[in-house]
């Protein structure tokens, strides 16, 4: 017999949890063998190590309690790897070295698995003054370029993927800049954005009055809010981002105002954190704890549930102790605090069990009180702990006690916090769930709604070929084993149907009792009002959530997976085999073999010449004519200087390789022009080049624009790329870079694979 619930869940923890030997030999031949891993790992700085172990085991059992992958993966397998999910930065100098200072220890945190996130907002705008060199500032837009190059030469080097979050503030003078960045399709890809938005910005834009745009006391430009404040809404209509995070709340609720002042959180947003500030996740599976379901009877257990917020605290609290550390001040911020954030997942589906629709006032009730009773529990454990082990070492009873979220708590958890102290700082945030949720038998993700109650994946198989299978969510399944095929209820809702307000909803009802905060996606229709848009998150502001994020389908960032019945139309084939095909098209062809090389080819020649470089180089592009329209087929590279010699050789075969294949090869670009040289690159033609290989990334999208294959830098095709496709049956949307699957969906804020659980985010 198999604990999974469902045969992705075991292919999940195959892939992503299971501990394996470099050869690939497991280690954990079971999943229990990985629940009693990490049991044995935590349990090592208690007294009675069996005991506890035995404990944790039994919490980790049947994925009642769910770690963060980082802990899943990486505890007891002596690996090099931090457990912790979240990190903020150090406060980014406005000075050169301090900078790069900076890129330096986010290399090194994002080298061992952490998400990071940065306040870009003090670094001085574009044009002003640098004092001593006589030259005007680039602006913390262009190095957020270099911080993105460095993202994407981490993951390139087969280091676990890294993700970013970027704020900036919104008085900012270079905030307009920040808002559309994202407008171009290929930058800043490694980041998520969003905008600090300050209580006195707010009453701005509900008053309709002018907004200055500062820095180091200097107004550079004054603007309406409200015309800001738009900017804003259209960007993220259009785009899918700057997301909007209430820094002055966030602030005014941490139990540690006292101590700490916060600028940034980490990439999805449910860790607000000061600079160095680090959390570790951990979620309840609530879909475990609902006993009859279904039934009039059905309710969730709340004994059990505050026995395993208790264990998931404990064990949580131990992570501070086992877990490695990027940095050294990382380590110290950590064990100073101890903050942790213990969270939910499974709740759409908790709800359904007991009858209630996701999104009505009866559930958003009920998910405020079980949010309460989760914060109670936590909050008596930390207590408990205290007595046991000893306050966090910042703790100051009176300070901590009068801070906005406290102020709220309940008044014996308060008396017994004055009379015992806490052992952690922070306990409760909601994180993203996307890949532990697969993990757990596809239980609701988050405080999600259910995305799709059941879809159909390929799987690839050993032998190389693909079968498909039913993906069905853990409640539904419930429902079937019950119910067998009677049909579903009115109230089983999915992410598709729900509407906006209804998302935010739910996520101001779990706020309430949030210590940190939420990662959660409010999606919305592609045909949404712009007015309309722009009330869901006025909405959020005014019900007292920290932030906000919505995802439309747009033209820059795809559309969801789609879960339509619907046939899709067989695709326009293109022919390759000698035979003229009907409509003939240069764009993008889709090809099983490649393509034969002419006589004669069109091209271009471009001449780099790199700082320091004695010799120039020389890249020459070549095009094929299709249909009347160019597309490029190979590239050459010389040059005088010897010692390039072996790797442009090596670029010159694999780019033209990719190139005579066929297909979207603007990729190429962008691959090229991610690679981070750790020597450094050069300044050329007004613009940061990170590397040599960057820069011939640059001459060829040059070429691609010259020649119309692209249109625009960083902003794609000329046409639609499934316009022509041979021997492909390809659906709309972008392929997950993991798998290949065509199964990406916004889940909490990062587009996240169905198939194979790969998400940006980690």
């Amino acid at each position: 017999m198999t604990r999974f619930a469902a045969p992705i869940a075991e292919q999940i923890w195959d892939m992503k949890y299971r501990f394996k030997a470099a050869d690939g030999t497991p280690h954990d031949v079971t999943v229990e063998d990985t629940w009693r891993r990490i049991a044995h790992d935590l349990a090592q700085v208690e007294n009675d190590k069996e005991g506890w172990e035995e404990t944790f085991f039994e919490a980790l059992e049947d994925f009642k309690y769910l770690p963060a992958g980082r802990i899943t993966a990486g505890a007891g397998t002596a690996r090099r790897v931090t457990l912790f999910n979240c990190f903020v930065m150090g406060t980014v100098p406005d000075s050169m070295s301090g900078i790069f200072d900076m890129l330096k220890e986010a290399a090194l945190t994002m080298q061992q698995g952490g998400g990071i996130g940065y306040d870009f907002s003090t670094i001085r705008p574009k044009g002003a003054d640098v004092l001593g060199v006589s030259a005007d500032a680039s602006g913390p837009l262009s190095f957020m370029d270099v911080w993105d190059a460095m993202c994407r030469t981490i993951m390139s080097a087969g280091s676990r993927r890294g993700a970013m979050m970027a704020t900036m503030r919104c008085d900012h003078p270079d905030v307009e800049d920040f808002i559309t960045a994202k407008s171009d399709a290929a930058r800043l890809r490694m980041f998520n954005m969003s905008v600090l938005i300050t209580d006195p910005f707010m009453e701005a834009v509900k008053a309709n009055g002018p907004w200055d745009l500062k820095f180091d006391g200097k107004v550079y430009k004054t603007v309406q809010a409200l015309d800001l404040w738009n900017a804003i809404m259209q960007a993220t209509y259009d785009f899918a981002e700057p997301g909007v995070i209430f820094i002055d709340r966030i602030n005014k609720a941490n139990n540690l105002s006292y101590c700490e002042t916060i600028a940034a959180t980490n990439p999805c947003g449910e860790q607000p954190l000061p600079p160095y500030g680090a959390c570790l996740l951990g979620s309840i599976n609530l879909a475990r704890l609902v006993s009859a379901p279904f039934e009039d009877a059905a309710a969730l257990d709340v004994t059990a549930l505050n026995e395993l917020v208790a264990t998931s605290v404990r064990m949580m609290d131990n992570v501070v102790d086992v877990s490695q550390f990027p940095l050294e001040a990382q380590a110290q911020e950590a064990k100073n605090k101890r903050r942790i954030g213990l969270g939910v997942t499974g709740l759409a589906d908790a709800l359904l069990m007991l009858g209630l629709r996701y999104g009505s006032d009866e559930a958003a009730r009920q998910t405020e009180q079980w949010m309460h009773a989760i914060a109670r529990a936590a909050y008596l454990a930390s207590v408990e702990l205290a007595k046991e082990k000893g306050a966090f070492p910042l703790f100051d009873a009176e300070e901590y006690l009068a801070s906005g979220t406290m102020r709220a708590m309940d008044e014996d958890v308060r008396e017994a916090i004055r009379t015992h102290g806490i052992r952690n700082a922070l306990l409760t945030s909601i994180a993203p769930t996307g890949t532990i949720s697969l993990y757990a038998g596809n239980v609701s993700s988050g405080i999600e709604p259910v995305f799709a109650y059941a879809y159909t994946r390929k799987v690839l198989q050993k032998d190389g070929s693909r079968t498909e299978e039913e993906v069905v969510d853990y409640a539904v399944q419930m429902w079937r084993e019950k119910f067998g095929d009677r049909e579903l209820p009115d109230y089983f809702v999915n992410a598709q149907t729900l509407a906006p307000l209804e998302h935010v909803k739910m996520q101001a009802a779990a706020q309430k009792w949030i210590d940190s905060s939420i990662s959660k996606t409010i999606n919305c229709p592609e045909d949404i009002s712009f007015d309309t848009f722009k009330e869901v998150y006025m909405e959020a502001w005014d019900t007292g959530c920290k932030g906000c994020t919505t995802y439309r389908p747009n033209d820059v960032t795809g559309s969801v997976l789609s879960v339509s019945e619907d046939k899709k139309q067989a695709p326009e084939v293109v022919s390759h085999n000698g035979e003229e095909p009907q409509e003939p098209h240069g764009d993008v062809i889709y090809m099983s073999e490649p393509l034969d090389r002419p006589e004669e080819l069109e091209g271009s020649t471009y001449k780099i010449k790199w700082p320091d470089s004695e010799h120039a180089l020389y890249i020459t592009v070549n095009d094929l004519i299709v249909g009347g329209h160019r597309r490029p087929f190979e590239v050459f590279i010389n040059s005088k200087n010897m010692e390039h010699f072996a790797w442009t050789v090596a670029l010159t075969r694999m780019v033209s390789a990719v190139f005579r294949r066929g297909g979207d090869v603007s990729f190429v670009v962008e691959e090229l022009k991610a690679v981070f040289d750790p020597r450094g690159g050069a300044w050329m033609g007004g613009k940061y080049i990170p590397s040599i290989l960057a820069a011939i990334g640059s001459v060829i999208e040059q070429h691609m624009v010259a020649t119309g294959f692209i249109e625009g830098e960083g902003m794609g095709l000329k046409s639609d790329p499934q316009a022509k496709i041979v021997g492909l049956d390809q659906p709309k949307g972008k392929a997950c870079p993991s798998c290949g699957q065509y199964d990406l969906r916004m889940v909490e804020g990062c587009m996240t694979c169905g198939s194979c659980g790969h998400s940006k985010c980690g």
